[in-house]
């Protein structure tokens, strides 16, 4: 990893994730989205920062406590970040809790009625106490505080009631007791619908129904009266994987799954109206540290739940439907392969329907012509077809070889068991490297006769992902690329054999040096009068030596044009005018994923597409791929795409490090959101070809 330079403004990467976090949560307060997307979209802030905590802010917590002199720069520097998350944290979060009111107002207005226990009716209460005789009793199991030590059993993905109950003695004094539960949310989901009444929708939280069924689920003991507060809290979810020659990599990671359940607490949300008497019994049974995070909210907690809450009918209340578009000319009888052996061709998706690539591995499973596929995956769909062409594949007796990361973080446990499946079927399964994870997204098919074909793309081979990311992929038979890509598995394979990659840009061997190399090009072209920019759409920027590239790219006057997802560490508010660099980060329906580098490279485009953002892991701690685009007309694509991104005033902010999240302008806006337009686009272009 490079140094930062200190004369250049560097945002350091989580406080930038903060920053991406809240375009999340402006997009929920967009009154011209619609109003269920508003609520999704709180749900999806939510959702990000249970999991920007339990992984980043764990990393963070456990360098801040290091306390080696060796290491007690990135000590202080760690702790001085926990500490401006927080307090980025408190003002965002209060800024949530108001746009949570803000939004169910407006459902209100709709007809859908979020009601509270304190608001439901004699007839709505009766619904609620045969709810819970039909579907909750029996599945809470209260716990007293004082029978345990720690909260060590528990996982953070739940949600739990903490209830002080009271009793009156003989002698007429107020007993207490405290005790906990988990939410049955995994059961019963975390929204009741109650029956509709006078035209309108009612909706409860799980919670609510709870609490008022709190005298059934303590029948038959003293306790008289209840106060139920809910609360969450986050566990260090950073596997720990010991170096233990002994242990194959199968059992490393089932053993890191079963202490990730078992992580330190280090963060703690709860209801700002708790009784201290009761906050102080959680709190003594989390034994956070000094550094952890204690959050007062609102009366409800866990709000990605949001992300699944009903529509009670009104699909009026969500954007109008973007059905993938079947490409034409991937479409009809003629073999998907032949026409990629004749010509590159492409997906975009979702735009496009990924069932085209599901064709080229189900046709390369049972085309007699074809002697084996190798494929690199990542995220596995939970149903996958992916899996499935690949199996028939091995039973059609091809010779099919899967690079499986066991790493990809929350899909490890999943990813073991396809690896078995896979096995089972007579897969060739790799593990890739230890330490090293496979990241890039790659297809190699090898015919009996004629050209083999190669697939890079920027996403997972996932068809979930594929419905809401959005990602390209290229197809080809250049022969080039095809040999690079049968390269690529021979190094995961034999790392230690020396292997040079012609076209493609393979990390961790070459791939940022390469980028540097192009970078320095457009600056030589610009000091030579030549046409020099640098148009990128990314994820992510943190790397310090690709920043520096790139401000000195912008100082020597190449026009930088970036789209950035994520986290992106330049700080282009604090640069002098002169430099012409200028960073939109988009938020839309789909969550913004292809990774596409565009260079002027004097006249002659060069344009590339692969899987990795510009950060430290991806340059240097993962294999990555990205492949050149040679078809003119995939060219002319990638350009498109990333125009479109740069011109995007409706769903743009900058991203200039201020975190202030301005709206995005530009000489020549598009009439819509980028994504619309492209839908619309593609979608004339397919008529046009039928």
């Amino acid at each position: 990893m490079g140094k930062k330079n200190a004369s250049l403004p560097y945002l350091e990467r989580d406080i930038s994730w903060m920053y991406f976090n809240r375009r999340v949560l402006q997009e929920a307060s967009k009154d011209n989205v619609p109003l269920l997307e508003r609520v999704s979209f709180l749900g999806i802030y939510s959702n990000n920062l249970d999991e920007f905590f339990r992984v980043r802010v764990a990393s963070l917590n456990r360098i801040a406590e290091y306390d080696d002199k060796s290491g007690a720069k990135e000590s202080q520097l760690a702790a001085k970040t926990v500490r401006a998350i927080n307090k980025i944290n408190d003002v965002y979060g209060a800024d949530f809790e108001n746009e949570i009111a803000r939004v169910f107002e407006a459902l209100e207005g709709e007809g859908i009625m979020l009601i509270s226990d304190k608001k439901a009716d004699e007839e709505q209460l009766g619904y609620i106490h045969q709810y819970y005789r039909d579907k909750i009793d029996g599945l809470i199991v209260p716990i007293r505080f004082s029978a345990i030590e720690h909260l060590d059993h528990e996982t953070d993905e739940s949600i739990y009631m903490a209830v002080k109950a009271s009793y009156v003695s003989q002698t007429g004094k107020t007993n207490y007791d405290y005790t906990y539960f988990e939410l049955p949310v995994q059961s019963c989901g975390r929204f009741v619908r109650l029956p509709d009444k006078d035209g309108k929708s009612y909706i409860m939280f799980i919670d609510d129904i709870v609490r008022c069924s709190l005298p059934k689920i303590f029948e038959g003991t003293e306790y008289e009266s209840f106060e139920g507060y809910t609360f969450k809290f986050t566990r260090d979810a950073e596997m720990e994987i010991d170096n233990d020659g002994r242990n194959g990599i199968l059992q490393k990671i089932s053993k890191g799954l079963k202490d990730r359940k078992k992580g330190e607490p280090l963060r703690v949300v709860y209801d700002k109206e708790m009784p201290p008497d009761l906050l102080r019994r959680i709190m003594n049974k989390l034994d956070l540290d000094k550094t952890d995070t204690v959050s007062r909210s609102g009366h409800y907690q866990n709000h990605k739940d949001f992300m699944r809450f009903p529509d009670c009918g009104r699909k009026d209340l969500r954007y109008s439907p973007m059905p993938p578009i079947a490409k034409s000319d991937l479409m009809g009888h003629d073999s998907i392969l032949e026409k990629i052996i004749y010509r590159d061709r492409f997906l975009h998706v979702p735009y496009h329907s990924f069932n085209s690539f599901i064709r080229v591995l189900r046709e390369a499973a049972i085309d007699r012509n074809v002697k084996s596929i190798k494929i690199t995956l990542y995220r596995l769909a939970k149903d996958s077809k992916v899996v499935r062409a690949l199996i028939g594949a091995a039973r059609n007796g091809k010779k099919v070889t899967v690079v499986i990361e066991l790493l990809a973080r929350f899909d490890e446990e999943s990813n073991i068991q396809w690896s078995q499946k896979l096995q089972e079927a007579g897969v060739r399964v790799l593990y890739g490297l230890e330490g090293l994870k496979v990241h890039s997204k790659v297809v190699h098919i090898g015919m009996k006769r004629g050209r083999d074909i190669a697939c890079i793309s920027t996403g997972n081979f996932h068809e979930g992902n594929a419905s809401t990311y959005t990602d390209c992929i290229l197809m080809t038979a250049s022969k080039p690329i095809v040999q690079d890509a049968e390269k690529l598995f021979e190094f995961i394979e034999k790392p230690y054999i020396p292997v040079h990659f012609k076209e493609l840009l393979v990390s961790p061997n070459e791939m940022k040096g390469r980028f540097i190399k192009l970078i320095n090009e457009e600056i030589r072209n610009k000091i030579a009068g030549k046409p020099a920019y640098i148009h990128i759409k990314i994820n992510h920027i943190t790397d310090p030596v690709m920043v520096a590239k790139l401000y000195e790219a912008a100082a020597n006057g190449v026009e930088v044009r970036i789209s950035v997802r994520g986290n992106c560490s330049m700080v282009t508010s604090k640069l002098p005018k002169y430099c012409n660099i200028r960073i939109n980060g988009i938020i839309d329906r789909y969550l913004e994923h292809s990774r596409i580098f565009i260079f002027a490279a004097g006249g002659e485009e060069k344009v590339f597409i692969g899987s990795a953002d510009w950060m430290p892991r991806n340059l240097d701690n993962r294999i990555e791929v990205v492949a050149p685009v040679y078809d003119q007309e995939i060219k002319q694509e990638m350009h498109r795409i990333v125009e479109y991104a740069l011109r995007d005033t409706i769903q743009g902010r900058l991203a200039d490090g201020s975190g202030e999240n301005a709206p995005w302008t530009c000489g020549n806006p598009l009439e819509h959101g980028s994504q619309a337009e492209l839908y619309e686009y593609y979608k004339s272009i397919n008529d046009k070809q039928e």
